[in-house]
């Protein structure tokens, strides 16, 4: 059997990033006037994904994506050629209209846990030292995008394989915050 391809990024095992690494350029695929991204840091949180929202290159199973802070995301080129893929999703996703790359999320909820970090797509940035990724996210979602359900065990085990936790929501780190977030609103938040 053939080993499960996850995504181009991992499939031949995952990369890990530059200690230091200070960011790049985000380049969408347009071979004309392509709109660009700088991310002045580091990426946090990377992680394959397989949500059905998400921008994912041909072929590939999950996407790759991570945040930064939402102050450290510039459009540099082309603005006028992004439009958000979904305005009642959680996450605007800003897409280019020529090639439909997904250049970046932004979260415009102030009470959303993840106000404040945009979402990207390391794999645009032709700059290689990005943190790497650390765990995989909603893989179950990937049945939703047409893949078999009783292949799924193939998926985890690759997963595994490749040092990236599956889990069917958020990591645990992850999960922490947005309950965190939700007990400070809630007022049930206490310290250590």
């Amino acid at each position: 059997m053939a080993t499960t391809k996850i995504h181009p990024l991992v499939d031949n095992g995952v990369k890990h990033g530059t200690p230091g690494f200070t960011g790049g350029t985000l380049t969408c695929k347009c071979t004309r006037d392509p709109v660009t991204v700088r991310i002045a840091s580091n990426v946090a949180f990377n992680h394959v994904c397989g949500c059905s929202k998400c921008w994912k290159p041909a072929g590939a199973l999950f996407s790759l994506v991570g945040v930064a802070g939402r102050d450290k995301v510039t459009v540099t080129a082309n603005a006028n050629k992004l439009k958000v893929v979904d305005e009642k999703a959680p996450i605007q996703r800003h897409a280019c209209t020529g090639c439909g790359v997904h250049m970046y999320g932004r979260i415009e909820n102030k009470d959303h846990p993840f106000y404040g970090f945009d979402f990207f797509h390391v794999e645009l940035s032709k700059e290689p030292g990005w943190e790497e990724p650390k765990f995989a996210a909603f893989v179950s979602s990937i049945i939703e995008s047409g893949f078999p359900p009783k292949r799924m065990g193939e998926v985890r085990a690759r997963l595994k394989e490749l040092k990236l936790d599956p889990y069917d929501c958020l990591s645990p780190d992850l999960m922490d915050l947005i309950a965190t977030h939700a007990a400070k609103a809630k007022g049930t938040y206490k310290e250590a």
